[in-house]
């Protein structure tokens, strides 16, 4: 594991120990610095641009090829983090006592850590990572002009007003998908200038709204449409374990909403969160995926796949078989039985 220990707190400070660490390329421009990687050790960037009242980003787009442990030390009064993971996941914990927090995809996140403790993310091998920090140093940010901190629940508040770092917070809130499409947006910034560093600081200010928005929903417990729960996740878990098992069946969304308790529309959301696809496409594709299995591993005919498969008909098989392997499910085994596919 590839360790990296960084003795700051300030952005630049993080941005400059990735780079000297991970043998990084640093760009100026803007504004912005960003900090490339194209060698055996990762590959990607992570991007940094500050505003005013304490409030700055830090973007990474970047995939490790070797676990990489970053330890943060700091006697200073670390930011307030909100976090949001786009793609991939790692793990975080405060101190060497701290719980062991697993920080997934598309999931709200924030974060404040103890005075003196250190903070330590461990980022796997080889997985994508694309994940924003918007960070705020409290002391400066509460000096800005209606800040409307008092506004904040009372839980938030207190994180906020906590000059001294004593109280540790970690919120590992629902998953949105609202907020994914914000964030996304980031990346879709192509202006100069002024223009672009307006249009990025907007942007920040409306994801961190979201962020906080989301935040006050789980404290109250109010459900939101765009938004997915712990427990909903586990629920989806269970239900691709149901769809195995009844692959020969009828699986209807009907059906998985009434096995779940979860409404369809939460269904939907849940299965585009973790798979990318609607709960049709993504049981049409388990469906694709035994009868691949069955032409390569058995002598069953495709009649009695598609039947077991549960797929209405032949014809309709070996069109959408065609569709996601560019080959018929007869020319398939038949290449499988000459050896030339394996």
């Amino acid at each position: 594991m590839k360790e990296i220990v960084i003795n700051s707190v300030r952005d630049e400070d993080l941005l400059m120990g990735f780079k000297e660490c991970l043998n990084g390329t640093l760009e100026d421009q803007w504004g912005e610095k960003v900090v490339r990687f194209n060698n055996d050790l990762a590959k990607g960037f992570i991007r940094n641009i500050g505003f005013d009242w304490g409030i700055s980003l830090l973007d990474c787009h970047i995939t490790f090829f070797d676990d990489v442990k970053l330890t943060v030390k700091s006697k200073g009064i670390a930011p307030l983090e909100f976090i949001f993971i786009s793609k991939g996941g790692f793990t975080y914990k405060e101190g060497h006592l701290g719980e062991k927090l697993e920080l997934e995809q598309f999931q709200n996140i924030i974060l404040s850590a103890e005075r003196f403790q250190e903070k330590n993310f461990v980022f796997p091998a080889n997985k994508e990572l694309k994940v924003n920090f918007i960070r705020i140093f409290k002391k400066e940010y509460l000096k800005k002009k209606n800040n409307n901190v008092t506004y904040l629940n009372q839980l938030l508040f207190s994180v906020f007003n906590d000059d001294k770092n004593t109280l540790p917070y970690s919120h590992g809130g629902s998953y949105s998908l609202k907020i994914a499409d914000e964030v996304k947006e980031l990346g879709n910034v192509y202006e100069s200038g002024i223009m672009r560093t307006l249009s990025i600081e907007g942007r920040i200010y409306l994801i961190l709204s979201l962020q906080l928005l989301e935040h006050h929903n789980f404290e109250t417990k109010e459900s939101v449409k765009e938004s997915l729960s712990k427990e909903d996740i586990k629920k989806i878990h269970v239900l691709t374990e149901y769809i195995i098992d009844n692959i020969s069946g009828s699986i209807s969304i009907k059906v998985l909403s009434r096995k779940s308790g979860l409404s369809p529309k939460k269904l939907q959301l849940g299965f585009k969160v973790l798979y990318s696809k609607t709960v049709n496409e993504y049981v049409r594709q388990l469906k694709l995926e035994v009868s691949r299995d069955y032409l390569k591993n058995s002598d069953l005919t495709i009649s009695e796949i598609v039947y077991l498969v549960g797929i209405k008909s032949r014809s309709y098989f070996s069109k959408i078989f065609h569709e996601a392997y560019g080959v018929l499910p007869t020319d398939y085994r038949k290449h499988l039985k000459a050896g030339k596919t394996s």
